[in-house]
């Protein structure tokens, strides 16, 4: 998780793109005819739940596929921006790999404006009962520009408030009671006044974290029509609503840990492990961290409830393989995206990965009782707004715009200031 600079100038990749697009289905042709039976697949998942996850989907696939050879070329680091930064070279020079693993949804309008992404929806998507075991806001976001253009993998939730018991129990505090943000906001003063725990566990050191509970807040206090005005750009028209919301993060950051300023989301996260924080506010990812804690049990030592507000609403951050057109091994491409998009490839995925399959209809033996329950409110719930934080809401300028926006807040708490640059990230 984390920042993600690196976007791609439509400018440059339309100029780019305009003299491959010239060549036509002509030259296509012939290409195919010489596609490779290799399958060359790029990701970020180099390491702990992510690098498990992904070698289980790969020995699956070969299973289904032996002929098919896998050229696997991660690329580490930087939470993913590493990655971007090479797949935008490599499709900008007309040399992309069969697929790799991407934000879907705005993250990807650079690639779908430049039109260099393939329409998977008969190959991929009509194949099978793929499409009816997606629920919509998966499948929107698998739509960028309209037409399907990459398959989701994964889900995993970002309106989560996780807790110690012990801490909110010695706290006097019952955070399944809690309805609405006034509800947290009580709990976290009650926290500090009857323990020596912080109220809730933050890192501001980077923007992302600040930034997806103030998404999060305005999910909340506004609901999902006043988050949708805002990642649209329609930001001037929810004006009251974006600074009402970053009020309310601004009075939480007297109950944050003293650090925030030079933890990370980790040290941050382990106070809910030690005992050091009564609440953090994290997508799931947190709970492979308690998860890999001896000694610290689901319901027993950690437990979680829907952020106070966002009941009914799932909000996604989605890891997907998108489909390139000019593509090495397209025979190969969409067999691998449609076990991308299957039951054994997400069953094999997911409990690993620590997310959830985006298919409703993946058997849960597999899953822990903790992703077991987040399955049961993804396929109740009535809204799935993707995330803004992590990609999928706002396209990749965009979304550099705000997280300067919120890493201004992050060192001024000034609201006004906040807000105009959050307008200006859209203009």
């Amino acid at each position: 998780m984390g920042a993600h600079d690196d976007t791609l100038s439509r400018r440059t990749y339309l100029k780019t793109t305009g003299a491959a697009a010239a060549v036509g289905l002509g030259g296509l042709t012939g290409y195919l005819d010489a596609q490779s039976n290799t399958l060359e697949v790029q990701h970020w998942w180099t390491g702990g739940d992510g690098g498990r996850a992904i070698s289980v989907l790969f020995e699956g696939f070969k299973q289904k596929y032996p002929d098919i050879k896998v050229n696997e070329n991660p690329v580490a680091g930087g939470a993913g921006q590493n990655l971007h930064t090479v797949i935008k070279k490599r499709v900008l020079n007309n040399n992309p790999p069969s697929t790799w693993q991407d934000w879907p949804g705005q993250n990807l309008t650079p690639y779908t404006d430049a039109g260099v992404l393939k329409d998977i929806e008969q190959s991929v998507w009509n194949q099978g009962n793929m499409k009816s075991a997606y629920l919509e806001g998966p499948k929107r976001v698998a739509q960028p520009a309209g037409n399907y253009v990459t398959v989701p993998l994964n889900i995993h939730r970002l309106n989560n408030l996780f807790y110690n018991v012990e801490v909110v129990e010695r706290a006097g505090v019952d955070p399944t009671s809690f309805s609405k943000p006034s509800d947290l906001l009580n709990a976290m003063r009650k926290v500090e006044n009857n323990t020596d725990a912080a109220g809730m566990a933050h890192q501001t050191q980077s923007p992302w974290s600040t930034l997806q509970l103030w998404e999060t807040e305005l999910l909340a206090r506004h609901g999902q029509q006043a988050y949708d005005q805002f990642v649209n750009g329609n930001v001037g028209a929810v004006e009251s609503q974006v600074k009402d919301a970053l009020e309310a993060v601004k009075g939480y950051r007297q109950y944050f840990n003293d650090d925030a300023g030079s933890v990370d989301w980790t040290q941050a996260n382990s106070k809910i492990i030690n005992g050091g924080a009564a609440f953090i506010h994290q997508g799931d990812w947190a709970a492979g961290m308690y998860r890999g804690q001896d000694g610290f049990e689901y319901e027993q030592h950690w437990n979680q409830v829907t952020y106070p507000g966002t009941d009914g609403m799932y909000s996604l951050v989605i890891d997907s393989f998108p489909f390139p057109k000019n593509n090495p091994s397209p025979d190969a491409t969409t067999k691998f995206l449609r076990y991308v998009g299957s039951v054994d490839g997400q069953r094999r995925f997911n409990p690993k990965k620590g997310s959830i399959p985006p298919r409703t209809d993946v058997p849960r033996d597999a899953f822990g009782p903790f992703l077991r329950s987040q399955m049961d409110d993804f396929q109740n719930s009535r809204a799935q707004p993707p995330s803004t934080a992590h990609g999928l809401a706002v396209a990749p300028e965009q979304l550099t715009n705000v997280e300067g926006a919120i890493s201004t807040f992050n060192s001024t708490w000034n609201v006004q200031r906040t807000f105009s640059q959050l307008q200006r990230a859209f203009q």
